[in-house]
């Protein structure tokens, strides 16, 4: 037998975008329609037809997973992922190329795929099985730890089309790791379950692959894929951007991910009640001038620059923050003025502050800039993601070590206020 479990050769899938389905017309409308061809296409002749708009949402696609392999499927948004997933499930045929699949598949794509809305709970995990074609018996035999893992005993002879989509997730996610496919597609919609239900998904999908069944998960969550995953494919406007090494793929799809510098107009996140608002955020030198890339093992300073609304100047009190993540958005280390003994003023219609750590310990990459101002209990301006700076190597392997750790890290900081008259 094959060590192969998938085999993807040139695939490609498209789609026309823009069109509209023309319902059925009624005889009589034919008839005029017939009539009034000609005088149509008089009116148009020497027109340019419009080119058909054409979107490849994979194209020239090529890798292979092995049996009991692990693999992490990654990428932006409008990626790829999902059709990807949804080819190899069957569900939706490709344009070109070819698809293997070696074993039963078992399909997690979206909330409430493959239950019946109108049947319980309980006799959607009948017809899921014998889909899968499983006989009674077994599935009889997995029905308790099916409902257990689910947790949804009090609902059990309820229609589905009244589950939440946390319930139905629950019941699909069990139905699919319970009813042993070989092969087990699993894409985002972990996400709508709460966070102690994903964390139990994840250790059964790491259970699933020590019993020898190849799992394909797609995730933005790039811990979890770090953590279950053997290798990662990276996939960008449909195309294959990497195969290889977990840890190698969730590099390269951070560099994508952040290919531009991120600022403070662009966040990816931003709240408050306003009065003060961040205009810039950014790693500079002692005189504030912008620098990108910084050493690993040596200090560094974060700046903020903020506008001040009028009913806001000459107040003291506020509390300015400054968080560090990774570019996959783990935070890293926390700051803020407060906790460490440090009251930020205002005195006119711009604040800059300045918080310098002394020493940064963290690996070569790059890491993102996120910022908040409070007053009291309340905040005034939060930006998640409105600046960068790239850290470089050095010879220091102490730095290399500190990072290994997870959790945040703790550094020594200290923050003042600079003069802006």
């Amino acid at each position: 037998m094959s060590d192969l479990a998938i085999r993807v050769e040139n695939l490609g899938k498209k789609y026309r975008i823009g069109g509209r389905q023309q319902g059925y017309k009624r005889f009589t409308e034919t008839v005029m329609e017939t009539f009034s061809a000609p005088i149509r296409r008089l009116k148009n002749l020497g027109k340019p037809t419009p080119p058909e708009e054409i979107i490849w949402a994979l194209k020239d696609v090529s890798f292979e997973v092995e049996r009991s392999e692990v693999l992490g499927i990654i990428g932006r948004n409008g990626a790829g992922k999902t059709t990807l997933l949804k080819i190899l499930s069957r569900i939706t045929e490709p344009t070109e190329g070819r698809a293997e699949i070696h074993g039963r598949v078992g399909s997690l794509l979206e909330v409430g795929t493959g239950f019946h809305p109108e049947l319980t709970g309980r006799e959607n995990v009948y017809l899921n099985g014998a889909i899968l074609g499983m006989r009674r018996a077994e599935i009889d035999a997995k029905f308790d730890e099916i409902v257990s893992f689910a947790e949804i005993e009090k609902f059990l002879d309820t229609p589905v089309k009244r589950y939440s989509s946390g319930m139905r997730v629950r019941l699909a996610f069990a139905v699919a790791a319970h009813l042993e496919p070989e092969i087990m597609l699993v894409d985002e919609v972990l996400a709508v379950g709460d966070a102690q239900f994903q964390k139990k998904c994840l250790g059964k999908m790491g259970e699933v692959a020590k019993e020898g069944r190849t799992v394909l998960f797609v995730s933005h969550n790039m811990e979890s894929v770090q953590r279950l995953c053997q290798t990662g494919l990276v996939l960008e406007w449909g195309y294959v951007l990497f195969t290889g090494p977990v840890q190698e793929a969730v590099a390269r799809y951070g560099d994508v991910a952040w290919k531009g510098r991120p600022s403070v107009e662009h966040c990816r996140r931003r709240a408050g009640a306003g009065g003060i608002r961040a205009v810039r955020l950014w790693v500079g030198d002692a005189e504030s001038a912008p620098v990108q890339v910084i050493t690993a093992g040596e200090g560094m300073s974060i700046y903020l620059e903020a506008s001040v609304s009028p009913e806001y100047q000459r107040m003291r009190g506020f509390a300015v923050g400054f968080g560090i993540d990774t570019a996959m958005g783990r935070r890293l280390v926390t700051c803020v003025s407060s906790w460490v003994g440090t009251d930020v003023q205002t005195s006119g219609q711009r604040l800059l502050v300045r918080c310098h750590l002394p020493f940064v310990h963290l690996v070569p990459g790059r890491y993102l800039l996120s910022s908040s101002i409070a007053y009291g209990t309340e905040t005034l301006d939060y930006v998640e993601h409105g600046g960068s700076f790239d850290v470089a190597a050095s010879g220091d392997s102490f730095a290399r070590q500190r990072n290994g750790s997870h959790g945040d890290i703790d550094l020594p900081y200290d923050f003042e206020e600079i003069d802006v008259h």
